[in-house]
């Protein structure tokens, strides 16, 4: 009976092969999958941070450790597309008001960060390594260089947009440039290909490639997402964007990892933080890409190569000391400049202690440049055999270093951010913002509009819901109201929200949306604008609201305003949210001293925020002199424009872009800041900016204030 077991047992498996390293790429990837899934909560316990238990295990299971799986094809593809998404998200995560302020910061930090390691590089490699001055000179451009591997932690932690963040992710840039354009020139002369064309050729194809990517991917991406918005294709074009990019860096004789990064500040405005397609995006990269990068990373360590030779050893010890001491001296420096706190120099020095990507490229390159042959016939390279081996060990020791440092001072940071919260915010209102839904064309747009102007840390507070009036006899209309709600739903978590769905009978449509407001404590309210072409005469007038007899409101909308007072957005979209270049806010007098005046002024900076898109506030100069912030930091991509043209309104024409959205604060008639033109607004909508998306805003306005609702 054994004996029959057995041998069904050899058939059942004869097809696989178990030998090691393993070949099948089912086994391969299990093993992988395995390693992503455990490490976490393994190493949680040994408090030995995530990235780096990815690279200790890429260790044991590679060639050099149990020879489980290779560093193959397989391997290398996905490590390089990880790789390369660090440097995109890191681009794509950038508060680009902040990067435009500190673009100056992150240039002395790239030029520290570059000339100190390549200062202490030359020296160590001529005086205490022996090596020849070009050898000298490119050792020090690989203590330059540095990666962003821990990148990742800052992400998860929510401090991406710190200015040490910015800092460090911009100085990145510049100096990875700067030792790679060293690689190029040290090569070329070293090798005597270096005359006068050499250096038209190598200013003329970067400054190309920067162009195309910097002008022309957001030209594509803008027309891209106007035309296409299924989710997949949009996901598709990211990535094949991501990798032209790359691309191009290559060709121009940059690092890859320049493109990467370059295309995500090309595509940061048109994928806001909230945006389906930005879950997607971290989605894929956190769960897959960015850990098979760091499991390659750990195939290329080689124990061994502490017990090979002593001058390995000697290598690796002068570049793991000078490239430490060069890298914290530079973050030092950088703190002393700007005035940093000490866990911001922790955090600059973490992301900028790690050496990987542009370090492999260079000591590659320096290792296959053969500059002649010994008497016995040995090649005489650029970089020996005991630099390879000192990167090696140089890279395990850097990215330990890079993990830990960065984790400790983003925690602290992340801690003291989440103590310091101002105080307008604490005690915070519960965010409960409604979203009626009726039009299965403009669901996914209200959703995104209203993801956009709430907290983006806050994963709740949405409700969609759908009313049926009682008197209208439509057996199919509870079907058709549910599709319009899991559109909603699954809208709003493709952005990583919870939303609710609502589906109820009642009276009438208004009496419903007012009903829930009272029973969920809706805090704001996000609906569809009724459009109706010609005017038409007749129409009853609503008391009380503008525009209400007129295109664009409607009576439903009207009835809603009448017995409600909340925050009401009411919205017409042209084209998706996501491309909207700039939102021309139009701003009443003495709207500050309505009711609900710092509640809309607290969503429009969130939509600054969570768009990234410009935002022109048009206000009367004693308006506008409440709408600027009080504090010195003011985001950079909000403009306050005098503006006093209420009693002519269709000249905004002439000030419209395409790709514009048009936004009126409104108000209820015989209130603070009501103006007659108000009535006029939803027929200028109409017929002067048709071509445009519109938004008119309706603010709690004095009257019942602490129940929100005005009686009818």
């Amino acid at each position: 009976m054994s004996f029959h077991s057995n041998r069904i047992r050899m058939l059942l498996f004869a097809h696989i092969d178990f030998s090691l390293p393993l070949e099948d790429p089912i086994l391969k990837f299990l093993l992988i999958l395995v390693i992503i899934l455990a490490a976490p909560l393994l190493l949680n316990k040994l408090k030995i941070p995530y990235l780096l238990g990815l690279i200790i295990a890429g260790a044991v299971i590679g060639p050099h450790g149990l020879n489980l799986v290779l560093r193959d094809s397989s391997i290398i593809l996905s490590g390089t597309a990880g790789l390369l998404y660090i440097m995109f998200l890191s681009g794509l995560d950038m508060d680009m008001s902040d990067f435009r302020r500190n673009s100056w910061r992150s240039l002395v930090f790239g030029l520290y960060t570059f000339c100190v390691p390549l200062l202490l590089g030359i020296l160590a490699g001529y005086y205490v390594l022996g090596f020849s001055i070009y050898s000298s000179i490119l050792l020090a451009g690989l203590f330059a260089s540095q990666t962003l591997i821990a990148y990742p932690i800052v992400s998860k932690l929510g401090i991406a947009r710190n200015k040490a963040v910015t800092i460090a992710v911009g100085g990145t840039v510049i100096t990875d440039t700067l030792a790679l354009l060293l690689l190029t020139v040290i090569v070329g002369m070293a090798t005597g290909n270096v005359d006068e064309m050499f250096w038209w050729r190598l200013a003329g194809s970067v400054a190309l490639c920067i162009a195309i990517i910097v002008f022309l991917f957001p030209i594509i991406a803008h027309w891209f997402f106007k035309q296409v918005s299924d989710n997949i294709s949009q996901y598709i074009f990211v990535l094949a964007m991501v990798f032209f990019g790359s691309f191009l860096a290559q060709l121009a004789g940059l690092e890859p990892i320049i493109g990467a990064f370059l295309s995500g500040i090309a595509l940061n405005r048109l994928i806001p933080r909230t945006s389906p397609l930005m879950n997607r995006i971290e989605f894929v990269g956190n769960a897959i890409f960015i850990p098979f990068f760091l499991i390659g990373v750990g195939m290329l360590i080689d124990y061994r190569a502490f017990f090979r030779d002593w001058e390995s050893l000697k290598v690796a010890a002068v570049m793991i000391v000078l490239i430490t001491a060069a890298k914290f001296i530079a973050a030092w420096l950088t703190q002393k400049s700007f005035r940093l706190s000490a866990d911001q120099r922790t955090v600059i020095f973490g992301l900028s202690s790690a050496h990987v990507a542009a370090t492999l490229a260079a000591v590659m390159v320096g290792y296959n440049v053969i500059l002649g042959h010994t008497p016995d016939g040995e090649p005489i390279r650029l970089l020996n055999e005991s630099v390879l081996n000192g990167t090696i060990l140089m890279i395990l020791a850097t990215c330990t270093v890079s993990t830990f440092a960065t984790q400790r001072g983003a925690h602290n940071i992340a801690i003291r951010q989440a103590q310091n919260t101002p105080d307008e915010k604490s005690p915070k209102q519960e965010e409960h913002i409604l979203i009626p839904v009726s039009n299965e064309h403009t669901v996914e747009e209200l959703v995104a509009l209203s993801a956009m102007l709430k907290h983006a840390k806050e994963p709740n507070g949405l409700y969609a819901l759908h009313a049926i009036d009682n008197k209208v006899e439509d057996p199919n209309a509870e079907k058709r109201g549910q599709k319009l709600l899991d559109t909603a739903a699954t809208t709003a978590a493709a952005s990583d929200i919870y939303l609710q769905e609502l589906l109820r009978y009642d009276v009438n449509i208004s009496n419903a949306i007012v009903s829930v407001g009272r029973e969920r404590n809706i805090t704001d309210i996000v609906m569809g604008m009724h459009r109706t072409t010609p005017a038409m005469p007749g129409l009853p007038v609503i008391p009380g609201i503008p525009g209400a007899s007129g295109p664009g409101i409607g009576k439903m909308t009207a009835d809603v305003l009448m017995q409600s007072n909340i925050t009401t957005f009411i919205y017409h979209p042209v084209q998706p949210l996501a491309t909207i270049k700039r939102h021309l806010i139009v701003v009443p007098e003495k709207a500050e001293q309505e009711a609900g005046f710092q509640l809309w002024l607290r969503r429009i900076r969130l939509l600054a925020e969570n768009s990234g898109a410009k935002v022109s506030l048009l206000a009367p100069e004693s308006t506008l002199a409440y709408l600027r912030p009080r504090s010195r930091k003011r985001p950079a991509n909000i403009d306050y424009v005098p503006f006093t043209q209420w009693d002519d309104l269709p000249s905004l024409e002439h000030d419209m872009r395409d790709d514009d959205c048009l936004w009126f604060v409104m108000s209820r008639r015989d209130r603070v800041s009501y103006h007659p033109a108000m009535s006029r607004i939803p027929g200028y909508l109409e017929h002067h900016f048709a071509g445009y998306s519109s938004i008119l805003l309706y603010p709690v306005q004095a009257g019942d204030t602490e129940s929100r609702y005005i009686r009818v």
